[in-house]
């Protein structure tokens, strides 16, 4: 019995040690015995570069390369192979240490802050030239020059630093058009589908506005964003091109958004936005609209929108233009509304030299039989609220009817 017992302790004990040895091993060394020639790198193991890949058929091999020993059978055999191993792993990370500091700089140049001094922006608005002898023209021009000053004041009051930093998210929505030295941040339900129209004109990509439609304007990817250079080409861009933008009425703005996005088939905001508001703040919903999300009320609309916990986050058809363009941040050259696109359009056209046939289209993007939302219609909407809900509505775009000098659109708000 004692015989027993002391065989079963000596088992346990050597089973202990075996494990303590294993646990207290290196993994790294453990990797180098198994596969000679390769470097752990914490994930699947790489040769050298931390860009090559082990699949097979891909960029690299399963097996090592033909001159690195993968055993080794005598002790002067396992000396040069120690050697050349040495060489090896230190050729493989001096190529690792330089591709990791590329990549990091990489990641630097595309995330890092981007610091400007207030008012850099060289440009400005193009001059007009000497033969504008056109009383049109230069009204517009002091009319860029009034919106510009109302502009700089409002962020002047409500920003006091003077220095400002801009990061890539800043500039995500903007476009960029290199032939004419262009910079356009995109506001939904501003013109913003015809612009990108008159964007691929000026690059080329299209012989007339006419041509592009809807699905090439918003998914082909035809124009590049600013955010999608590195930081000295965002720099250069920012302080050389003519940056504008073109803004609407806000209520007018979200009324549109409304009917565009809640009132006709849609199938991505009707399952991603129509259920939720649907679910939080109707009362007894049908079990057809908890499913489909479909014929949301602009009452609930607006009671998402002003809504703290939404259900759901914030899309850029109904964002604030303070947030979508950074015109705190960012000196925009030129600044269009809506309510005078032709006109305004055309003017920017004419400053920064663009063909002369190419003008501003007229025609209605999408729902082209339907009425286009006016002030008429949009004061319809929002007589469907309570006083306190345009109220909060007023404030929640305040800063937009305030830089971009939009009268009040009730007479009882305040």
């Amino acid at each position: 019995m004692r015989l027993t017992c002391m065989f079963s302790f000596i088992l346990l004990f050597g089973a202990a040690g075996l494990v303590v040895f294993i646990h207290l091993q290196d993994p790294e060394e453990i990797v180098h015995q198994q596969t000679p020639g390769y470097k752990h790198l914490g994930s699947p193991f790489s040769m050298g570069s931390p860009h090559q890949s082990l699949s097979p058929g891909l960029h690299g091999s399963l097996h090592p390369p033909e001159n690195v020993p993968s055993k080794f059978q005598s002790t002067d055999r396992r000396q040069s192979s120690t050697t050349f191993m040495k060489d090896y792993q230190e050729k493989g990370e001096e190529t690792n240490s330089m591709r990791l500091h590329k990549r990091r700089r990489r990641f630097v140049i595309k995330k890092s802050p981007i610091l400007i001094s207030m008012n850099s922006s060289t440009p400005n608005l193009p001059t007009l030239k000497s033969d504008d002898g056109n009383n049109k023209w230069k009204s517009l021009y002091q009319i860029q020059s009034k919106r510009k000053q109302i502009m700089k004041e409002t962020c002047s009051k409500y920003k006091s630093n003077n220095r400002r930093i801009i990061t890539p998210y800043h500039v995500s929505r903007i476009f960029v058009e290199d032939k004419y030295r262009v910079l356009y941040c995109e506001v939904p339900k501003a013109g913003c589908s015809n612009w990108k129209r008159v964007l691929m004109v000026l690059n080329g990509l299209a012989s007339s506005t006419k041509d592009i439609q809807h699905n090439t304007v918003h998914y082909g990817n035809y124009l590049k964003r600013l955010d999608g250079f590195d930081r000295k080409g965002i720099y250069h861009r920012l302080n050389t091109y003519t940056k504008m933008l073109f803004i609407r009425e806000p209520f007018e703005k979200l009324v549109s958004a409304f009917r565009d996005k809640f009132e006709h088939p849609n199938n991505y905001y009707h399952p991603v936005f129509g259920k939720a508001i649907i679910s939080r703040y109707r009362v007894n919903a049908t079990k057809e609209a908890l499913r489909t999300g479909s014929g949301v009320k602009f009452k609930e609309f607006i009671q998402y929108l002003l809504d703290v916990h939404r259900p759901v986050g914030m899309d850029i058809h109904w964002d604030h233009v303070n947030r979508l363009c950074s015109p705190c941040l960012i000196d925009y050259d030129f600044v269009g509304k809506f309510e005078s696109m032709e006109e305004d359009a055309n003017f920017f056209l004419h400053l920064i030299g663009a063909p002369q046939n190419l003008t501003f289209p007229k025609f209605k993007d999408r729902h082209s039989n339907e009425e286009r939302t006016t002030t008429k219609i949009t004061q319809q909407y929002f007589a469907q609220l309570s006083p306190s809900q345009r109220q909060r509505s007023y404030d929640f775009y305040y800063m937009d009817y305030l830089m971009f000098n939009y009268s009040k659109p009730f007479e009882d708000l305040y």
